[in-house]
């Protein structure tokens, strides 16, 4: 397939799932348009692998936070805006992941290494999404992660085990589809570490500076993400 084809194919994929984003109130105007944007250079660096990561963090995340929402406004859980994602959002969970494919493509040199840490950010995006989301309604214990006292559901900085198993089920099928397309080793169980310190850096940092109103949930998610692509990368620096 020439390259102008799969471009073409990737726009329609990308143009498809934008409508239908705007369509179903998953995204605000601005996040739709910010969604694709992303998704483009997503597309440049890490090809179709990289928007499959994209897509399966989407609809995973979609999923869990319409999973049982009547359940969760009765425990007054539910988000904000009806779930719709703005820009801010989208930038916050995805964008350590455009920039990276930004890097990927226009260094080519350094695209195995730009593509692994990509993953890593979904890998830990992903865990973050589903711990939350998931762990509000089968959480049997909650505890804050750092004095690991029982502690409110829905609070930041509050963990249940049942919430770290889901987010880590999430980071191992984002770790395995990259496997998929690249091979399988080593780079599994670095993707699988790699979205679970993300996910505990998020409950950290949510416990101590955004109890405190020092940043907001998407500065938060940011350093999530961006925690999981380092962690990812220097999983695989010390492996050589």
């Amino acid at each position: 397939m020439t390259l102008p084809l799969q471009f073409g194919l990737v726009l329609l994929a990308l143009g498809l799932g934008m409508a239908y984003s705007a369509r179903a109130g998953k995204l605000t105007t601005a996040g739709v348009w910010t969604g694709g944007l992303l998704g483009v250079l997503i597309f440049l660096g890490a090809g179709f692998t990289g928007l499959a990561l994209l897509a399966l963090f989407f609809g995973l995340g979609s999923a869990a936070s319409v999973w049982k929402v009547s359940d969760k406004r009765h425990l007054g859980l539910a988000e904000e805006n009806q779930g719709r994602r703005t820009a801010g959002q989208v930038l916050a969970n995805a964008g350590v992941a455009g920039l990276l494919g930004l890097l990927s493509w226009q260094f080519p040199a350094h695209a195995p290494l730009a593509q692994l840490m990509l993953a890593g950010s979904f890998a830990a995006a992903t865990a973050d999404t589903l711990a939350s989301e998931l762990g509000n309604i089968y959480g049997r214990r909650y505890y804050n992660v750092l004095t690991l006292r029982p502690d409110t559901r829905g609070l930041n900085g509050v963990v249940s085990l049942e919430g770290t198993l889901l987010g880590a089920a999430g980071s191992a099928l984002l770790a395995a589809v990259h496997c998929l397309s690249h091979g399988w080793g080593p780079a599994f169980w670095w993707l699988l570490v790699a979205g679970t310190v993300g996910n505990l850096t998020d409950s950290v940092i949510g416990a101590t500076l955004e109890r405190q109103q020092y940043v907001s949930n998407n500065t938060v998610n940011l350093l999530n993400t961006l925690v999981g692509a380092l962690a990812a990368g220097g999983l695989a620096m010390l492996s050589r």
